[in-house]
Parts: C-alpha cells; structure tokens; sequence
C-alpha cells in the first residue's frame, strides 16, 4: 500500500470496525439507541461526577449549547441529574443516576464479550499483529484528542460502544 493511501485506508477500517461493532451491540439491546454524543457525555459524567457543562463541553470539543441541549435530553431520559453549582449558582453540575450507570455497565459488558468473542476467531498472527498495533494506536488517538501535531483541535465524537 503506498505510504498516502494509508491514513486514509487506516480511517475507514477503524470506522468501519466502530460501525460494526455497535450494530453488533445494538442488536437486542432492551434499550433504546443513544446518539453518540450522548453516551460520550454520560462517559464523561460518570467517570467525573459533578462536572460542569462548560467543563463537559470543552472537554468533548462542543458548544456549550449543544452539551445543554444532550444534558436537557439525557435528564429526560433519566440518566443525568442536574444541579446548581453551589460555588456559581449559575453553573450546573452534572451527576449520573443509577439508570446511566447500569445502562454503561450493561454496554460495556456486551461490548467486552463481543470483541473477545471475535478476536478468538481472529489466527495468531493477526491477534499479535492487533496487540502490536495498540501502541501506535494509543498515540494516534492521543494526538486527536490533544490536536496533533497540525495544532487543530479534534472534533470528532466517540461513540456508544467504542
């Protein structure tokens, strides 16, 4: 493969693998879908309960009125709880209801068993050549997230199951 075609080849695959994989999981999962940045906000919430929405929004590279229009959704749907900041009454913090928490664990525990189910079908070599790769690839998502080395900010969203 010519070394410029790679990036490209490398993006669909991962997508592609992304796509899939929450196909896979969304097949009789009893509930209903969630966009992704909806599971990326209630990831968010739950691993730093009581963030701000400004600080979420930053943090997920969103308008601030876009993390407000998903907390509004989420709440909704019963898995987020907000509360006025008692440092800044005009903030919000963000907390994860029990509902969020099972409905993470529940995914998390599909997602685990289908990746393992999979890579057991996967020979030898492709597994020892996928564990090399993590490496670069742990690299490769941290310059996304941090900007990389262009100094662009990422935008892309994660996605429920990823």
């Amino acid at each position: 493969m010519a070394t410029q075609e790679f990036p490209d080849s490398l993006s669909v695959v991962l997508a592609g693998v992304q796509r899939m994989i929450r196909r896979r999981l969304r097949e009789g999962f009893p509930a209903p879908p969630l966009r992704g940045a909806q599971i990326e906000l209630l990831r968010l919430v739950a691993v730093r309960p009581g963030i701000r929405v400004s600080d979420a929004a930053k943090e997920l590279y969103l308008a601030g009125n876009s993390v407000s229009t998903l907390v509004n959704q989420l709440s909704r749907a019963g898995y987020l709880l907000r509360e006025t900041d008692p440092d800044d009454r005009r903030s919000a913090r963000l907390l994860p209801t029990e509902a969020a928490g099972a409905r993470l664990s529940e995914w998390e525990a599909r997602r685990r068993a289908l990746m393992r189910e999979q890579v057991e079908h996967l020979s030898d070599e492709d597994r020892a050549a996928l564990a090399a790769a993590l490496p670069a690839l742990r690299r490769l998502a941290g310059n996304l997230h941090e900007g990389g080395a262009g100094g662009e900010a990422a935008g892309g969203q994660r996605v429920e199951g990823s």
